[in-house]
């Protein structure tokens, strides 16, 4: 099953690629070369020198230790929590995340090697787990999940220093190689799930527009970290609105696109799509 799509070139994987490498090179021109556009890490950071930028989820799980927050890290919050709860899905996981980077070749190597999926649990665990760290930050005051974030951790060691994070990265790849496919992601990770809570009624998504031309091959199954999001929106009945892979575990990838032979899916541009029926806005520029 080719990776490629049916252009043979995997646009929006290349291009998740330039969007992940670039946002880390933003973030690393500055202690590297003295170049400040992106100062800080992606837990807090400030643009240019002006705008503040924070994850909502560290800041959730500060106000949980009893830390009352400053004011430019509730200005940063919000605006990165609007960013992602307009744009929709987990984009944050696929199109900034470096950890994506590492899933990602877990799984291209998984199908590689015909590696079989034995270890199965529940996808709510990642929720559960959000609950858990919010708990735990409750309890001993610290922003529990921080401790041991490898995004973060990583991101801190290309500049502090590696450290520990190269195994913990290394860990990571192993779980989802060995253990379960798209299992850290998929399962585990609770920034990826409380970014698809925050991005659940977001405005742009992917749709099954010409599911007409599905010849059922499974090839999209196959590549997509979340496949059960497809199947209603791929084989609903009818036109519209039913066609909007408007879950929140989608990430939002374009690996489907890309895969996808008969060009079944596509970006679409969706204002109504999780709230009420409304006209699709496609997105022609970006097939």
């Amino acid at each position: 099953m080719p990776d490629n799509g049916h252009a043979g070139v995997p646009r929006w994987l290349l291009l998740r690629r330039i969007s992940q490498t670039g946002v880390l090179f933003l973030f690393l021109a500055g202690p590297w070369w003295g170049i400040w556009v992106l100062k800080g890490d992606l837990a807090a950071s400030e643009l240019a020198g002006t705008l503040p930028l924070a994850d909502p989820f560290i800041l959730l799980q500060s106000i949980f230790a009893g830390h009352i927050p400053e004011t430019r890290a509730l200005l940063g919050a919000l605006v990165v929590g609007l960013a992602y709860g307009v744009v929709g899905g987990r984009v944050y996981c696929s199109w900034v995340c470096p950890i994506n980077v590492v899933t990602d070749a877990a799984a291209w190597l998984r199908r590689r090697l015909g590696i079989p999926q034995d270890v199965k649990f529940s996808k709510s665990a990642r929720y559960w787990l959000v609950g858990v760290v919010l708990l735990v930050s409750l309890v001993t005051g610290s922003i529990a999940w921080e401790l041991v974030n490898p995004i973060t951790l990583f991101q801190r060691g290309l500049v502090f220093g590696l450290g520990l994070a190269p195994l913990l990265v290394l860990a990571i790849f192993g779980f989802d190689l060995l253990i379960m496919k798209h299992g850290w992601c998929g399962h585990v990770c609770p920034v990826g799930a409380f970014y698809g809570l925050l991005g659940s009624r977001g405005i742009v998504g992917v749709a099954a527009r010409g599911r007409s031309a599905c010849t059922r091959c499974g090839d999209c199954f196959e590549i997509c970290p979340e496949p059960q999001v497809i199947s209603g929106p791929l084989y609903g009945a009818g036109e519209g609105k039913a066609d909007f892979i408007s879950d929140p575990d989608c990430l939002n990838c374009g690996r489907c696109i890309d895969v996808c032979p008969e060009q079944v899916f596509h970006f679409v541009l969706e204002p109504s799509s999780r709230w009420t029926a409304g006209r699709r806005i496609p997105l022609r520029n970006l097939r």
